[in-house]
């Protein structure tokens, strides 16, 4: 199933949830904000959403610095 990330395509399994998708690129959940088809997904709701075909998803690491 194609999906779109960071305005990538991206290939990955149906069913793949959003904290599945994170653990694939190596991102830890809690240092990222994410939002899909430009809807903010509380961390919470990660394990449990479902990316579907054509969906856009939006992963922002925060960066501390000075």
């Amino acid at each position: 199933m194609d999906v779109t990330v960071n305005g990538v395509p991206r290939e990955v399994l149906e069913g793949t949830t959003l904290q599945q998708l994170l653990s694939e690129l190596h991102i830890t959940p809690t240092r990222v904000a994410c939002e899909v088809n430009l809807k903010i997904v509380k961390r919470a709701h990660y394990p449990e959403l479902r990316l579907a075909e054509g969906d856009a998803v939006e992963i922002v690491q925060m960066v501390a610095g000075g």
